[in-house]
């Protein structure tokens, strides 16, 4: 059983549990029973040191000269994840983005279940969308009382996204997955706030063959 965990953790750390918990699920279906940390560094480009400090922050799962059981020490990362709570969560914003979020998402297999979508456009008002009809914001605080969410995914243009997240906040939405480029953390400090940019990634590929095409002119 790992012993108990510190309440400081640094946020890159947390950071890095799902890679951990993707890494070891992807060993386990290899057939892989257990693994020391030096094998999972070397699979992960991160060093064995680094493995132990980040997994001891959590209580420490493996034993010195035995290595890690993959299977348990998936178990236990998945709960400090919360992989098995099935938070109830809706999305706003059925286009294509929303849509395709809803569709593809697995969303048991990380901890939440997608329970409502709303779009402002009533023209798709009961258009199916992984298996849920969708619903017009009018339709939102019964569905709230009803359901009780706790996270919502907004993809939403940013010009509408203060007003919606002032009012989910305040029928007890706790979390955000946030594509809708507006800075949540301004007037709602205590939520938690997922901010997805999917240009900044690109750009970080944009950055990456700039400079690799840039060393490279540089050395000819």
């Amino acid at each position: 059983m790992p012993k108990s965990r510190k309440t400081d953790i640094s946020i890159s750390v947390i950071k890095r549990l799902p890679r951990y918990y993707r890494f070891v699920g992807e060993l386990i279906k290899q057939g892989v029973v257990r693994s020391s940390s030096g094998d999972l560094a070397e699979k992960m480009s991160l060093t064995a040191s680094q493995i132990r400090q980040d997994l001891n922050c959590f209580g420490g799962f493996g034993q010195q000269g035995y290595g890690y059981n993959l299977i348990e020490l998936r178990k236990e990362i998945g709960k400090i994840l919360g992989v098995d709570c099935g938070y109830k969560t809706v999305l706003f914003g059925a286009g294509n983005l929303g849509k395709a979020i809803a569709s593809h998402m697995n969303f048991e297999k990380y901890g939440c279940e997608l329970i409502g979508i709303f779009d402002s456009d009533l023209r798709k008002t009961n258009e199916r969308v992984a298996n849920l009809k969708i619903m017009p914001v009018s339709d939102m605080e019964r569905f709230f009382e009803e359901k009780k969410p706790e996270i919502a995914i907004l993809c939403i243009p940013k010009a509408s996204a203060q007003e919606l997240a002032d009012k989910l906040v305040a029928m007890g939405i706790k979390a955000f997955w946030n594509f809708s480029h507006y800075d949540l953390k301004v007037s709602h400090k205590d939520i938690i706030v997922e901010n997805a940019h999917l240009g900044d990634s690109l750009m970080m590929l944009s950055y990456g063959l700039t400079n690799s095409n840039n060393e490279e002119a540089e050395e000819e």
